[in-house]
């Protein structure tokens, strides 16, 4: 198992915009074959830093995630929407593999 991270560097005036992006995310990505752990908006702290944050399989399956979500008509309204209010000013993808499994749960306080 992989696991994608898009950190993305985003115009602090348009957070609404990545937000509505993220959630339009939130419907295609599961669709096209990854499971989504989530899209994150600024908060507190940096107003500029956000991320997307997915598993797939292995890296073969992210290739054919990426054509699946390419021709979806969700993922190609929402590629058209990012590039027409250019909210995004920097995307980075790392794919990292989880070292601490097997772990502990977390006990109820």
């Amino acid at each position: 198992m992989i696991t994608c991270f898009i950190r993305y560097e985003i115009d602090h005036f348009k957070r609404d915009a990545f937000c509505r992006y993220a959630q339009n995310w939130g419907k295609a990505i599961p669709e096209c074959g990854a499971d989504l752990v989530g899209y994150f908006a600024p908060h507190e702290g940096s107003a500029t830093t956000a991320y997307g944050v997915y598993t797939l399989p292995s890296l073969a399956e992210y290739e054919a995630y990426r054509a699946r979500l390419a021709v979806h008509p969700l993922g190609q309204q929402n590629y058209a929407f990012a590039k027409s209010e250019q909210f995004i000013r920097r995307e980075d993808r790392i794919f990292l593999s989880c070292a601490s499994k097997p772990h502990a749960q977390r006990k109820p306080l």
